[in-house]
């Protein structure tokens, strides 16, 4: 009886200072997470200051996704025998001097994405990747300070595709008038005079005028998710016809290290675009730009991301 009592009072005695011990650990663990937030809250607080510091500001972030496949003899598909795969990638990258009276800001965005079907029994389909995504974007900002929040600007944006059909078309604004910034992170910019310098080999269907270029772009990192998205608008005085704009969406998540998982998406209305490809790509020359359907142009990436 008396070492029954003896291991029921023992098996107590360490129940208690297993309770104890865990409760002292989690106490620890309470003031050390206190330690780190407040160790995080001034590290925010210095970096703050240090971005609102005159100078350069650099960075890029960018997606890749890509897969690959190869059949053999797989003759529950139509073709049993072939190989496919896709690569594509996107890079959004900025450099901006930022000064007490200026600032000058530059931007690149490219998207880039590559597509192959090969049917091996067939000797007339192409074996290599072929390029289906196309998107190239730099532009440069310059702007001379009247408040904290609106400055005279110039800009200068160039668009393209750089795979095929180069400059063809490759659309060029150069334009003044103000840039406002109510926010940190978000840049708008009005420039009632600009012109549209548009460069393609069929000059029937592509034109250069005056119009009106507005640009809005947000741009920020909260931990481990970044974001950007970027519209630019340009109205043509002339007529409609020669308007266009496009939004880019760039966003990434940062699972470990520098990498994560990226998804980016974009729209686009041009109607000369819509033309241009209804005539000389689908062979209809009977249409105009008051028949032809301007359908809305879309494009999306998803895959792993890597924050330069």
């Amino acid at each position: 009886m008396k070492k029954l009592i003896f291991f029921a009072v023992l098996c107590l005695s360490v129940s208690v200072i297993s309770a104890q011990t865990k409760e002292e650990l989690e106490t620890q663990k309470a003031e050390k997470q206190a330690e780190a937030d407040a160790a995080q809250a001034e590290a925010n607080a210095l970096q703050a200051k240090i971005d609102a510091l005159p100078g350069w500001r650099k960075g890029a972030f960018g997606t890749i996704g890509g897969s690959l496949s190869n059949f053999n003899n797989w003759y529950a598909q139509g073709a049993p025998n072939n190989s496919s795969g896709n690569i594509g990638f996107t890079v959004n990258g900025f450099a901006n001097l930022i000064q007490e009276k200026f600032f000058w800001r530059n931007a690149l965005t490219t998207n880039l994405n590559w597509t192959k079907l090969d049917n091996k029994d067939i000797s007339t389909d192409s074996d290599s990747f072929e390029p289906t995504t196309d998107v190239f974007n730099i532009s440069s900002l310059y702007g001379r300070n009247l408040s904290k929040t609106l400055a005279a600007s110039g800009l200068m944006e160039y668009r393209t595709t750089i795979l095929n059909n180069f400059n063809d078309p490759g659309y060029l604004d150069v334009g003044i008038g103000a840039t406002w910034t109510p926010i940190e992170n978000l840049i708008v910019v009005v420039h009632p005079l600009n012109y549209n310098f548009v460069f393609a080999d069929d000059d029937t269907i592509f034109n250069s005028s005056l119009g009106a270029k507005i640009v809005a772009d947000y741009t920020r990192q909260i931990g481990a998710i970044g974001f950007k998205t970027n519209l630019s608008a340009f109205q043509s005085y002339e007529s409609g016809d020669l308007s266009n704009w496009t939004w880019t969406n760039s966003f990434s998540y940062t699972l470990w290290k520098m990498i994560g998982v990226g998804f980016d998406f974009g729209l686009r209305n041009n109607k000369q675009e819509a033309l241009n490809y209804a005539i000389n790509t689908l062979g209809n020359t009977g249409e105009t730009f008051d028949t032809v359907d301007n359908d809305l142009q879309t494009y999306y990436t998803f895959g792993l991301s890597y924050k330069f």
